[in-house]
């Protein structure tokens, strides 16, 4: 029995050896079919943006400003639907970087007028004439 298995191993380990070479040598076949991680954060990223677009132009107060606009919402949609992951992800930077509204400015020029008061109150500044 240990003479026909050291006959047949060699033929064995030959055998699988060529059947592996194929799968060796066509890495880059194989790579150019995978998806990176990065690939997939991105396009993860991507509809995230995308869906948080679609959310933004479904608001009532914004499709009453696209048809007093004269544009119809439709029409906005399949534009959004058509934009490239890197256009997507441009106007979602931008949506992060506008202000919100005039209320966190009132809020901001609230914020430092009792800030000042209460240093003023407390003899730090002087900035209000009425807290002498």
């Amino acid at each position: 029995m240990k003479r026909v298995a050291r006959v047949v191993s060699p033929f064995v380990i030959a055998s699988f050896t060529v059947g592996s070479m194929p799968a060796m040598a066509a890495p880059s076949s194989v790579i150019n079919g995978m998806v990176t991680t990065q690939e997939a954060v991105n396009a993860d990223q991507a509809s995230a943006d995308r869906e948080r677009i679609t959310e933004l132009l479904a608001r009532d107060d914004v499709r009453s400003q696209l048809v007093a606009q004269g544009v119809d919402p439709a029409e906005v949609e399949q534009r959004v639907a058509a934009l490239s992951d890197e256009e997507v992800r441009q106007m979602s930077e931008r949506l992060d970087q506008l202000p919100a509204g005039a209320n966190s400015v009132v809020g901001v020029l609230l914020a430092v007028f009792i800030i000042l008061l209460v240093t003023d109150l407390l003899g730090l500044t002087h900035v209000f004439p009425f807290t002498r």
